[in-house]
């Protein structure tokens, strides 16, 4: 793949990241149990997904419960104010494909998108539908490969 593998502010707060993630996980217990199955079933085997998502500790523990399932996850930030740089850098440092981090402008915003494009993903997740619009826009030859996908609002982060 020509895309780097992540891109974060910083990679050396990772550890501080990987604490919040614990946190958020002690909290979660039924994503828990999904992840214990998934490391076993591996339901998402081969399935490549690409999220837009605010990227918390919460939603860590949901991408790594993904992955535990055997998808290969492409995240970026849906709102450059709500990301957390540590727990990026946790999820980067630990092998998930992310391109985020807190303060971008809206170039480096799409920019990130376009990363996560750049993995054709066969699923999407999407808060804001800006990834959605992006491959519409710009990739729609990667429509027909998309099997499905959530989205969580009706606008993007620009109006």
């Amino acid at each position: 793949m020509s895309v780097l593998d992540y891109k974060v502010r910083n990679i050396n707060v990772a550890d501080e990241g990987e604490l919040l993630i614990e946190w958020a996980s002690d909290h979660m217990p039924v994503l828990n149990l999904i992840r214990e199955r998934f490391q076993e079933e591996k339901p998402l085997r081969d399935v490549v997904i690409g999220a837009v998502l605010h990227c918390t500790k919460e939603t860590a523990v949901l991408i790594r419960t993904i992955e535990a399932g055997g998808a290969t996850v492409a995240l970026a930030g849906s709102n450059p104010l709500s990301t957390q740089d540590a727990v990026v850098a946790a999820l980067a440092k630990n092998g998930t494909n992310v391109y985020a981090w807190r303060n971008q402008t809206t170039e480096e915003y799409y920019w990130c998108i376009d990363q996560l494009i750049e993995y054709e993903p066969q699923l999407t997740m999407d808060d804001g539908c800006d990834l959605v619009s992006r491959i519409h826009s710009e990739k729609p030859e990667l429509i027909d490969n998309i099997k499905g996908g959530s989205e969580e609002t009706t606008t993007g982060v620009i109006g």
